[in-house]
């Protein structure tokens, strides 16, 4: 039987320009640094701040475990600890530990930076405390330049009772994302652990949360980390959808 080679297809390069495979010019198209083909490129992950007051380390331990659900879910993740407004030796009388130095002072004018934020916030008599709410206080410029418009949002955080604020302390900084323009992403009940009955234990559908006791002595339970976890990851899928 005849056999045949199966020949390399040839591309003429014009008139004195000989002929060449297909294959070589392939690869001088690649050692020429021609753009590729942007579908096939590896895209930068989404980033998101994590903005957060914490005055006895409840709500850095809840920031950690939203960083930690995030990070896992494929975002780049900054933790940004809003400036303290109290004097420090009110803060030695409080018996406050000192702020944690591998954190970053949060600056209002970073935030345009990120594709999503989400605010760890302490409750004071059911709503935020002084500190987050001065810091949102220098965001006027932002608001006035349409900065974090169509920007997602979220919020956690940290009551001393169960009836100090797990919902009203998210329904009073809705007024912060509305006039921002900003996306609000609650959580809903999207994990069964917010309806878990066989421990207390805090958060709710606007966002995970936790019981510090009235004298701040309770840290946060497993389970109420693991919601924030849960709360890290289930942003990262909105902020995902909403950068792609």
């Amino acid at each position: 039987p005849l056999c045949s080679k199966r020949r390399t297809p040839r591309v003429c390069m014009g008139r004195g320009g000989g002929c060449s495979t297909s294959k070589a010019v392939s690869d001088q198209v690649q050692q020429s640094g021609a753009p590729t083909d942007p579908q096939t490129e590896p895209k930068s992950m989404p980033k998101v701040a994590i903005v957060y007051y914490s005055m006895y380390g409840h709500v850095k331990a809840m920031a950690d475990a939203v960083k930690s659900g995030l990070e896992g879910a494929g975002c780049e993740a900054t933790l940004l600890q809003v400036p303290e407004t109290l004097p420090a030796e009110v803060l030695e009388k409080m018996h406050a530990p000192a702020k944690p130095e591998d954190v970053a002072i949060a600056d209002p004018q970073v935030l345009p930076d990120f594709d999503g934020v989400l605010f760890g916030v302490p409750t004071r008599f059911g709503m935020c405390a002084a500190q987050i709410k001065s810091f949102m206080d220098a965001t006027g410029g932002l608001w006035l330049q349409g900065k974090l418009v169509g920007k997602p949002a979220g919020i956690f955080f940290s009551t001393g009772t169960q009836g100090g604020g797990q919902e009203t302390t998210a329904l009073t900084f809705l007024t912060q994302f509305a006039h921002h323009g900003m996306v609000y992403v609650p959580i809903g009940y999207s994990s069964p652990k917010l309806m878990e009955m066989g421990e207390t234990h805090g958060g709710s559908p606007y966002g995970a949360g936790c019981f510090a006791g009235p004298d701040g002595s309770r840290m946060p339970s497993e389970l109420e980390l693991a919601i924030a976890k849960h709360q890290g990851e289930y942003f990262a899928g909105v902020v995902k959808k909403l950068a792609a």
